[in-house]
């Protein structure tokens, strides 16, 4: 197991350096976004060139990003069930959901895309748009994605199975802290929950 976390903290420790690295790509989608739209409007000028870098940009930022999400568990959860729901059995949810779902998922979109990037770069792929730009790297931010994703889905199997066999602490806070903490505050006599809440936030 202990070479198994030394992976896991690995990976994430990839993840996480990318997922970082890649919001910076917000900021350039946005100085594209308004500079395509100030030059329009200055100059009554535009290219499909700097509308599809746009679209390259926000799909980088997608894709790129979903491994740090599910490394930082922030993807969104049905909370009116999982909220019922005791520490450990979310966990054996989450490690059934990674093995059974996940991985099978990962696996078959890395399957389809493997052959589809590499065609696409093959011939040398092109947007349809006059002036647009090549299509292959924006396909391949695709099989990035996927990639990472199913490196992180490996290392959160491993600590899933960690947490439970009681080898390690739960590396991520549990999403339901604050919603234990809010009803405890809600059925506190002489408590206005409101003011706490926002006192301890």
């Amino acid at each position: 197991m202990a070479m198994l976390l030394a992976v896991s903290r690995t990976i994430d420790s990839v993840t996480v350096f990318i997922g970082r690295a890649v919001s910076w790509l917000v900021l350039a989608a946005v100085l594209v976004s308004a500079g395509n739209a100030i030059i329009r409007k200055a100059f009554d000028m535009s290219s499909n060139a700097w509308l599809e870098l746009q679209w390259y940009l926000f799909g980088a930022v997608f894709m790129l990003a979903a491994a740090y999400t599910l490394q930082r568990n922030e993807h969104i959860r049905i909370d009116i069930i999982s909220g019922r729901l005791t520490k450990r059995t979310r966990d054996w949810i989450d490690l059934l959901g990674h093995v059974l779902v996940l991985l099978p998922f990962v696996g078959l979109m890395l399957w389809l895309l493997i052959p589809y990037v590499r065609l696409s770069v093959r011939i040398g792929e092109h947007s349809p748009n006059a002036g647009g730009l090549l299509l292959w790297p924006a396909k391949a931010l695709l099989l990035a994605g996927f990639v990472l994703l199913l490196f992180q889905a490996v290392s959160e199997i491993i600590k899933r199975i960690a947490v439970l066999s009681g080898a390690i602490e739960d590396p991520v806070p549990d999403p339901h802290a604050h919603a234990e903490l809010d009803e405890m505050l809600t059925n506190a006599p002489g408590v206005d929950p409101t003011r706490e809440t926002s006192r301890l936030a």
